[in-house]
């Protein structure tokens, strides 16, 4: 039986469990447009052909750009829906290491393993999941990170 919504109190009591998002591409077209947001214009993110002669053998994806998936990965997962909620938040990471580049091409998923979730004040919730960001068909992941969320309902 598939479970589609959840209560906070029944969040809580399902720590130390994983949901596994489905795989998306990234590609050049993503890592161009973020290069354009942030300015980040550096040649191992925009240009094939000079990247082509370094280590990574092509474009990689900006190791921010690969952090801000969590959201979209987030959402690509089985996880049920909350009961009354009505809005969460990104709060920020305790830690965040870059592991492996992302080539440009490459799919990668989410893995989040919720640590802990507990009340801060009536309604409002905090969760703290490990996050690990898995490069499809690479030993190493992209990334890893301690996400928190804050959730109101």
């Amino acid at each position: 039986m598939v479970v589609t919504s959840i209560t906070m109190s029944e969040l809580a009591q399902r720590t130390e469990t994983t949901q596994v998002s489905q795989w998306v591409t990234v590609t050049q077209e993503m890592i161009d447009r973020f290069a354009d947001a942030t300015g980040d214009r550096q040649f191992i993110h925009i240009d094939p052909q000079a990247a082509s002669a370094t280590p990574f053998g092509g474009t990689i994806a900006h190791g921010f750009l690969t952090l801000s998936l969590m959201p979209v990965l987030a959402s690509k997962t089985q996880a049920p829906s909350i009961e009354g909620l009505r809005m969460a938040v990104n709060y920020g990471c305790n830690s965040l290491r870059f592991i492996a580049p992302v080539r440009s091409g490459k799919r990668v998923r989410g893995h989040f393993t919720m640590k802990e979730l507990t009340e801060k004040r009536p309604g409002q919730w905090q969760r703290t999941d490990d996050f690990t960001v898995e490069i499809e068909g690479e030993e190493k992941p992209a990334l890893i990170a301690e996400w928190i969320s804050q959730y109101f309902v």
